[in-house]
């Protein structure tokens, strides 16, 4: 079947992305920003319209997902649903839109930060160039304890948002909290009420002397051995 082509403007520019990355870059091409923008010099959104090729299937790497690529490339890996087809440009359910009170109570719920790395907006990322974070919406698949899945949605900043595809096992974390001692419930629920997790006095203990020099780390050595007895 011969492929419409990407150059025809009356398409809309994300079935033109596609059809550029098909007819173009070819499936293992690497492919830049900049030549991205130079084929579509017209839509100053292409960049996002090539990311949304994702939700309809499409694996499009950065080099955060492929440590060979530069920041500024990206690799056609797979194609997904042909979207230029009468009927297969549909997003999944899970994949529809938010409103925006629906953003607004996801941001609030997870207090404003990323679930992945911990930022608040705006923040300034600490290990790198890429500007401020800025926040938006993810959807992560979870299983649940019966085995149904759910799509939940949950905070991500600009560059973890296309990193939380991990399934969640919520069935096998359960298990793991039953098998919790009582004490350690404790604590656990204490980090869950605050939302972060909190260094005992025995952790920091524990963190000094991992620093300490031999000998000094025998004589902490020798003085919990005599109180055990």
């Amino acid at each position: 079947m011969t492929l419409p082509s990407w150059e025809n403007k009356e398409l809309g520019a994300k079935v033109r992305a596609a059809l550029w990355l098909e007819t173009e870059v070819g499936v293992g091409g690497i492919f830049t920003k900049a030549q991205l923008r130079q084929a579509f010099p017209e839509n100053t959104q292409i960049d996002r319209r090539v990311r949304e090729l994702r939700d309809h299937g499409w694996q499009i790497d950065t080099s955060r997902d492929d440590v060979a690529l530069k920041q500024e490339e990206q690799k056609y890996v797979a194609k997904g649903a042909e979207i230029w087809i009468p009927g297969q440009a549909s997003l999944p359910k899970h994949k529809s839109g938010l409103s925006t009170a629906q953003r607004q109570k996801v941001l609030s719920d997870d207090g404003y930060l990323c679930r992945t790395c911990g930022v608040g907006v705006a923040e300034k990322f600490i290990d790198g160039p890429g500007g401020s974070k800025q926040l938006g919406v993810a959807r992560r698949k979870v299983v649940l304890a019966d085995g149904t899945v759910e799509h939940q949605l949950e905070t991500a900043c600009s560059r973890c948002i296309n990193a939380t595809g991990d399934e969640v096992d919520l069935g096998a974390l359960l298990s793991q909290v039953g098998a919790l001692s009582s004490m350690e419930k404790d604590i656990f629920a204490g980090w869950i009420d605050a939302d972060r997790r909190t260094r005992g006095s025995l952790e920091v203990l524990w963190g000094q002397f991992r620093t300490l020099p031999a000998a000094a780390r025998q004589t902490i050595r020798d003085a919990v051995a005599s109180s055990g007895q």
